[in-house]
């Protein structure tokens, strides 16, 4: 059953749960999204695969309204005993204290400068923050410590926090990077439905490169079959519209997300559902989602290869940088304690 704005049509089962209710009839056809909050011990997290440029993030919410079928993170949201389904996008949890726990963090003695990735599972700007703030508080603290941050986001609303981003790159201390999955508009509304649409997205590169920012463009994720051949119109577009850097990551679906994805398509592309899935299953060792070192995000095998490949001619057809951006972690200091006044 298609449900208006939101990618997942229902909830599958939360592979930690034994037991499970399944309604005749849903509780709600087109369920209004809740906001959790959560009083976190811990803001920033860490990971150690040799396939993510960044070894340190944050992530101001769990969940996504953005609600994109095909999210690799919507299985987080199993462990908080949801499922990686409506609940992932209508159940947002809100750590309304992450500007005060990175705060302590990058404070301790313990700390030690790095490039802050903002943020790597959940989208920092989806809608709710143009109301809550939280990510615009956490770059606050950012720049206050001048830590350097890597923000990626597929929402126009980055533009908003444009004096911080600004003043932190005059210094060297942050880049931006928009994902970009389709220029098509009705794709692109079908696919991440509560996301930025294509033309906003790269008004938001735009503004961003304007700024004095430097901007990258991540085509994440590649779906053989249903967008790959978009790859040379979004590098030059992006390219057009002022991104320096460019990159990709092909689709990959864990756990639920099959179904979820699966779903998807037979609801929105069903005369391709098959070719695409098989696709998939071609450069992913015949499965639908491998999380092989190496292979996980980008997968093996002749359509990997052949992805792999047109993204390096266009890459390099509209001159795009081959470096990473470079960081300034000689910056960083402890910022001076406010003085307290007394009253005689």
């Amino acid at each position: 059953m298609k449900i208006p704005s939101r990618g997942a049509a229902g909830n599958p089962p939360n592979r930690f749960e034994r037991l499970m209710v399944e309604l005749e009839e849903p509780a709600e056809r087109n369920p209004r999204t809740q906001f959790l909050r959560e009083s976190a011990r811990s803001i920033i997290s860490r990971n150690d695969s040799p396939d993510i440029s960044f070894s340190a993030s944050l992530n101001p919410y769990r969940g996504c309204e953005h609600g994109c079928p095909y999210c690799y993170a919507r299985p987080y949201h199993e462990y908080l005993g949801f499922s990686s389904g409506l609940d992932f996008e209508t159940r947002i949890i809100v750590k309304e204290n992450a500007a005060e726990l990175l705060r302590e963090e990058l404070g301790s003695q313990r700390w030690k400068p790095e490039v802050l990735a903002l943020s790597a599972i959940t989208d920092c700007y989806q809608p709710v923050e143009n109301r809550l703030g939280i990510t615009r508080q956490c770059l606050q603290v950012l720049a206050e410590f001048r830590n350097p941050v890597g923000v990626i986001t597929k929402n126009h609303l980055v533009t908003r926090d444009l004096d911080i981003l600004a003043a932190m790159a005059a210094e060297g201390l942050c880049s931006a990077h928009i994902s970009l999955t389709s220029l098509d508009p009705e794709l692109s509304r079908r696919m991440e439905p509560r996301a930025s649409l294509p033309a906003h997205r790269l008004d938001a590169i735009a503004k961003l490169a304007g700024a004095g920012i430097p901007t990258g463009v991540v085509i994440a994720p590649v779906i053989p079959g249903l967008n790959d051949h978009e790859i040379p119109a979004i590098l030059r577009a992006a390219r057009q519209a002022g991104a320096t850097r460019a990159s990709y990551s092909i689709i990959r679906l864990p756990f639920a997300v099959k179904e979820i994805f699966a779903a998807w398509l037979e609801e929105h592309v069903p005369g391709s559902a098959d070719k695409i899935l098989d696709r998939i299953r071609d450069l992913r060792g015949g499965a639908l989602h491998s999380s092989k070192f190496g292979e996980r995000m980008r997968g093996s095998g002749f359509w990997s290869d052949q992805i792999g490949t047109l993204f390096s001619r266009c890459h390099a057809r509209e001159e795009y940088a081959d470096s990473h951006f470079e960081y300034n972690l000689g910056a960083f200091r402890h910022p001076p304690a406010p003085q307290l006044s007394l009253d005689l």
